[in-house]
């Protein structure tokens, strides 16, 4: 249906008046949307509103930008490609607040994100506290990222990667004869070592533990490289009569350390294989020499209000503030010198800083804290609270679910922030599904009716109430609802999982009962200790006692970084582990990270796809196993793309654009693979269809049929079967990592953990979510979620309430019980939220 648009609104020049956009799945949409104003994107999770608001606006706002500088500078920049639209007039400069976080490294912090590292460094130059003989430093050196500032030993990184004996030899009752020394190689050159050692009169068949401590520590440690003769096959005895006879040895052999082979092959290899083997022998561990503090000696010695730096940044932004609050309200003096002026004004600035991100709820962070442990909410609300204290106007904000991760009270701060920028005379455009927010907005902009090939329409475009007469809109029957309460009647508790002395961050000797055979919610305030509780210390201390490894998200893995000195959360399990048999945990990690990966190989659909071709009677007349149907392995694929399907074309300063592969023309496979055909479809087209379409051709193939079924009826139709990994959204590959769990046929009870599964969900994605969590929890399982989505806590059978504040001021059960009994709890911050909901 045609958007509903005010008949004058074409006319307007306040408008921003986009004209035939096509990115991703949307179709020729034409829309008109206000400026100065907030707008708010809504629609079911795929449905093409991010297509619009990010692909379409703020790619055409960040094209025109880079047109006006040069060629040069733009070739420096991680351009997005440019937007399929016909035009798009009155747009203003725009800003992108996305929740990715980039390119982020592990040395960028809460500090330098916000700039108020750069400010902190300046405040200890100019106004720290000097000890007698030490010259005054500039900015530079209190920087971990600088070579003035860098610790000389582990170059500002806090970590170092050594080896020790534990890692270099894992089994000290082997022999070296039997592979001892794990870490070097195999094969020839490790048997040429073994040889070596027998020359040098060393036992090697003798168990690694008795040899003498010096033996083991020169074999494992030494920096010498001897060379000998070697005479494999012989022992000691036979080498040394070899030797006095002058019997020619087979070779000259040069010895090397296990340490120094590690440290060598990890940072000069050119195989990533050996690489790879090369860093599981070592381990990260501080640093010797700065103790994990990052700094130069002389940068440490430097004081402010009692503390170095990296004191400093290691407290909470909220005692920063109390900190610097004191230095910066001393009035001007006429006697006030440099450091004085310099303090006051430096600390003035800081605590501006730091009181709009208290503002959005995020006092409780540290400065040194990584950005890659943050949430995707914290990240965009810290560069949001950077955009407010800069104050530009006319600028187009375009943000992507601002309220992720946030407590209902939350983003009641969230909101008079974001009319702060308004007031300033800057326009936003929001992604968003929160229902407060929606309700919040000026100008709606609805997007449909269903998600993927089935959306891309505009639904509704106009201020929210008119939205109430939209039937298709999914998202009208929420915002409207004539009543808000959840209708569930609580389940009772087939029996009780405690936890006891439970220590994780804000977690201080925690005992904590998690009821079992029910849906439970943990909830609070951002920052009180619901992910610390459920995504760290329940899971680890669970995991542990079932002797159940944890699975490594496959972003955070890096194959070739060693092995990190770890620190689990303390705890144990004071009783009902017996009512346990396994552990899964779901989260919306990516379920890949190359296009390579995708719905189909993750579920394992592609595994019988690919047997299914190769029974096929051509494919057995060739010979072909399912081997062959795989774009990953060299036999099937085609040749030129490496079974990638398109080709890269660097175009320099443009931006870089993909190019369906010249020979396979995108299919990702040989010709003679493609030649083979179930029911007239070639493995190409399979890869081809979304879900609806493979349920109908497959729906015969049983193992299929009910993988498909399942993915249907968790709202994931649209997805096509090789659509790659890296284009789905965090809900997307969520409820994909859910719908796997539940084709599997498991036996026993099982505890699933899930952190805040209705980010990125539409309200209607949200009910389709809670109806397969209640089915786990129907099959006689247990379900625990940290959530704010009230109308799911509302839903679920228990409530464990963390609190009462963030940080140092949470890390308590500040109540627990049934929805409707923790919607009357006193001390609750969730309360009044949660009682709208229950009856």
């Amino acid at each position: 249906m045609p958007p509903s648009i005010p008949p004058s609104s074409s006319d307007r020049q306040d408008f921003v008046r986009v004209r035939g956009a096509r990115e991703h799945n949307l179709r020729d949409v034409d829309i008109d949307v206000p400026r100065d104003t907030m707008v708010v994107f809504t629609g079911v999770s795929g449905s093409g509103k991010s297509s619009l608001a990010f692909g379409t606006l703020y790619a055409e706002a960040q094209r025109r930008y880079l047109e006006s500088v040069s060629p040069y500078a733009r070739r420096l920049f991680q351009q997005m490609p440019v937007p399929d639209v016909d035009t798009v007039d009155g747009l203003p400069p725009a800003i992108a607040l996305q929740q990715q976080r980039g390119g982020s490294s592990g040395r960028s912090s809460v500090g330098s994100i916000t700039t108020l590292s750069n400010l902190l460094r300046m405040l200890y130059s100019r106004a720290g506290t000097y000890p007698p003989g030490l010259a005054r430093l500039e900015a530079e050196s209190f920087s971990p990222n600088t070579p003035m500032g860098a610790c000389p030993r582990c170059h500002g990184l806090g970590r170092v990667h050594d080896v020790t004996e534990a890692t270099l030899v894992p089994d000290d009752s082997l022999s070296i004869r039997d592979r001892a020394v794990a870490a070097w190689p195999t094969a020839w050159q490790g048997q040429n070592l073994r040889d070596i050692l027998i020359t040098m009169g060393i036992d090697v068949d003798c168990p690694w533990r008795d040899l003498p401590r010096k033996t083991r520590d020169w074999i494992l440690f030494t920096d010498e490289t001897p060379t000998v003769p070697v005479y494999p096959g012989l022992t000691h005895a036979q080498v040394q009569a070899a030797i006095a006879n002058g019997v020619e040895p087979a070779y000259q052999g040069t010895f090397t350390g296990a340490r120094r082979y590690v440290t060598q092959t990890f940072a000069n290899s050119q195989s990533e294989t050996m690489r790879r083997r090369a860093a599981s022998f070592m381990i990260s561990t501080d640093c010797p020499v700065c103790h994990g503090q990052r700094l130069n000696p002389d940068a440490l010695r430097v004081t402010f209000a009692g503390m170095n730096i990296a004191a400093m940044v290691a407290l909470p932004l909220g005692r920063i503030r109390d900190v610097l609050a004191g230095v910066a309200d001393v009035g001007a003096s006429t006697q006030d010198d440099a450091i004085a002026i310099a303090a006051r004004r430096i600390a003035a600035d800081m605590v501006a800083r730091i009181d709009v991100l208290a503002q959005l709820g995020l006092g409780y962070l540290q400065m040194d804290r990584g950005v890659q442990t943050l949430s995707p909410g914290e990240y965009q609300r810290l560069r949001l609270g950077t955009q407010i204290h800069s104050s530009l106007f006319g600028v187009v904000y375009v943000l992507d679910e601002p309220s992720s991760g946030l407590h209902p009270a939350d983003t009641q701060a969230l909101l008079a922030a974001l009319g702060r920028l308004c007031a300033a005379g800057n326009s936003l455009f929001l992604v968003e599904h929160n229902l407060d927010v929606i309700r919040h907005a000026a100008w709606i902009v609805d997007v449909g009716p269903e998600a993927g090939e089935r959306g891309g329409e505009i639904l509704y475009c106009g201020p929210p109430a008119g939205l109430r007469d939209v039937a298709a809109s999914r998202t009208r029957e929420y915002l409207f609802a004539a009543s808000q309460v959840v209708a569930h009647v609580p389940r009772a508790p087939q029996g009780w999982l405690k936890l006891a002395d439970v220590r994780w961050n804000n977690l201080d000797g925690l005992d904590v009962a998690f009821p079992l055979g029910v849906f439970t919610s943990v909830t609070g305030i951002s920052g009180s200790g619901k992910s610390s509780l459920v995504s760290h210390a329940l899971t680890s201390i669970v995991a542990r006692a079932l002797g159940q490894a944890l699975p490594v998200a496959e972003e955070e893995e890096d194959p070739q970084a060693p092995t990190p000195e770890t620190r689990e959360p303390e705890g144990r399990v004071a009783s009902g582990l017996e009512g346990i048999g396994r552990l899964v945990v779901i989260d919306q990690k990516p379920i890949g990270r190359t296009p390579r990966s995708n719905l189909a190989t993750y579920t394992g659909l592609f595994d019988i796809v690919r047997k299914l071709y190769a029974r096929t009677d051509l494919a057995r007349a060739r010979r072909y196993d399912a081997g062959w149907f795989s774009f990953n392995l060299a036999k099937g694929r085609c040749p030129h793309c490496q079974g990638a399907g398109s080709v890269m074309v660097e175009l320099l300063f443009l931006p870089s654009v993909y190019a369906p592969c010249p020979t396979c023309h995108g299919a990702r496979y040989r010709p003679e693979v493609l030649e083979v055909t179930y029911r007239d479809r070639s493995i190409a087209d399979v890869l081809a269809m979304n879900v609806d379409q493979a349920l109908a051709f497959l729906s015969d193939v049983p193992n299929a049929a009910t993988c498909l079924s399942i993915l249907q009826r968790s709202g994931l139709g649209h997805l096509r079967l090789g659509q790659p990994a890296t284009e789905l959204s965090g809900g997307e590959a969520q409820r994909i990592k859910l719908a796997t769990e539940l084709q599997k046929q498991r036996r026993g009870h099982t505890l699933y953990v899930l952190d805040e599964p209705t980010t990125g969900l539409h309200p209607s994605d949200v009910d389709r979510l809670s109806a397969h969590l209640h089915e786990l929890v129907g099959q006689g399982n247990t379900v625990i979620v940290a959530e704010h989505d009230m109308r799911m806590v509302a839903g679920g059978d228990w409530v464990i309430d963390m609190g009462p504040g963030a940080g140092e001021d949470g890390g308590t059960v500040v109540a627990a019980g049934t929805p409707a009994e923790v919607a009357k709890a006193a001390r609750s911050a969730t309360a009044p939220f949660l009682a709208r909901y229950v009856g």
